[in-house]
């Protein structure tokens, strides 16, 4: 299947999508937000959010919040299919888009690593803080990710957080 037969499927702040359709990518640009691709690659079906910030205090549980975006993108996952045992993590965003003011992103990035801890999710690949944005394309059946970082014209070529034991490919 060539790329103009995909079907793109754009996530925004505050949202999710989680689908197992064989024709879907799913995409986002991030800042110092935080998106978590999760798949379950042996029933084929996968799911990515994105996240603003790392809590929501004494408010009510919102999306655009790390635990409530996590354990949304979960459920609607396990809804589809998933196995809890076979779903697998990749992290990305967080990145520190400005100094002189708290380091958000990496607050999103720990809220984001703190919940799949917590709730037993493997975290097979990351790439998180830095200075730059990034562009993601995520083919949730399979757990395949491709990451950019925005305004460079090369590709970077490694994702130097933790080890690779799945699949991240730097565009």
């Amino acid at each position: 299947m060539n790329s103009s037969e995909m079907r793109l499927i754009h996530v925004v702040q505050g949202e999710q999508a989680v689908t197992d359709e064989s024709d879907a990518i799913i995409t986002t640009v991030l800042g110092s937000c935080v998106s978590a691709c999760i798949s379950d690659p042996a029933r084929g079906v996968g799911g990515m959010n994105h996240f603003l910030l790392p809590d929501a205090g004494s408010g009510a549980p919102d999306h655009r919040h790390a635990a409530a975006a996590m354990e949304r993108l979960v459920n609607a996952l396990l809804r589809r299919g998933a196995s809890r045992g076979g779903l697998q993590a990749k992290l990305f965003g967080g990145a520190r888009m400005m100094r002189g003011l708290p380091d958000i992103g990496a607050r999103n990035a720990e809220a984001a690593r703190s919940f799949l801890r917590q709730e037993g999710i493997a975290l097979i690949a990351s790439d998180l803080c830095g200075t730059q944005a990034r562009r993601i394309r995520f083919w949730p059946r399979t757990g395949r990710v491709q990451v950019q970082l925005v305004g460079q014209a090369a590709p970077r070529s490694e994702v130097p957080t933790i080890p690779t034991v799945g699949h991240v490919e730097l565009f």
